[in-house]
């Protein structure tokens, strides 16, 4: 199982230690689609009981990371594309909204420090980095709407669609049309524009549906067959 181990025998929160740990490894893509999660083994890996980590399971079956199946336990949930069709059309919804709401709100430490992120991302080498910074610059933005209530549910809509998103933004060669979409996000949250922001954001997050829902089909369709 590819997780570093850490010692938390003596750690209070060993539950939340390990849910951290898990859900960095799921959304990263280094826990792959499928893969069992074997308490015995993430306990030994961890130095502690297996009550923190039935714990950390349960959480990350309830925000969707991690399902039960018969005869195998818990394993590493997979995506369909009606799933990601309705996660992504939910985010559409609601992301916009929130970007509103923030726009007059916003600081210039707030546009500052998400410009920083943005510049970031350009010379992001891999999709882990990348996929980081997009997070980082998009949560710096919503942050000035005060309601953490969205952000919260977007960032669990994130964590069921990030691994996928990063692995085909980068398959796919489309990193600088979405760096370019942040910077005109960007300019229009400096500009003042809640209006013009929201619907960037609204086009930004469909484009990225088309995208990856192209990408995933092409996966599930295997090479082409040779001409006869």
């Amino acid at each position: 199982m590819k997780l570093q181990p850490i010692d938390i025998s003596k750690t209070a929160s060993a539950a939340s230690i390990v849910f951290d740990a898990l859900r960095k490894a799921i959304v990263e893509g280094e826990l792959e689609e499928g893969a069992p999660l074997r308490q015995d083994e993430i306990a030994r890996l961890f130095n502690t009981s297996r009550i923190p980590v039935r714990e950390a399971i349960s959480r990350l079956e309830e925000k969707g990371l991690v399902t039960s199946q018969r005869f195998k336990g818990a394993v590493v949930a997979g995506l369909d594309i009606e799933e990601l069709r309705e996660i992504f059309e939910y985010r559409a919804l609601i992301e916009p909204e929130v970007i509103r709401r923030a726009v007059p709100r916003m600081t210039t430490d707030t546009l500052d420090e998400a410009k920083t992120f943005f510049h970031k991302l350009h010379t992001a080498s891999d999709p882990v980095s990348w996929g980081d910074l997009n997070r980082a610059f998009h949560e710096r933005l919503y942050r000035a709407s005060g309601l953490p209530y969205h952000e919260a549910a977007i960032d669990k809509a994130m964590d069921r669609v990030d691994r996928y998103l990063r692995a085909a933004l980068i398959r796919s060669g489309n990193v600088n049309k979405s760096n370019a979409e942040h910077l005109a996000i960007w300019q229009a949250c400096a500009d003042g524009d809640a209006d013009l922001a929201a619907d960037l954001t609204r086009n930004h997050i469909m484009q990225s549906c088309t995208g990856l829902m192209q990408n995933m089909t092409d996966q599930s369709a295997g090479p082409a067959r040779p001409a006869p």
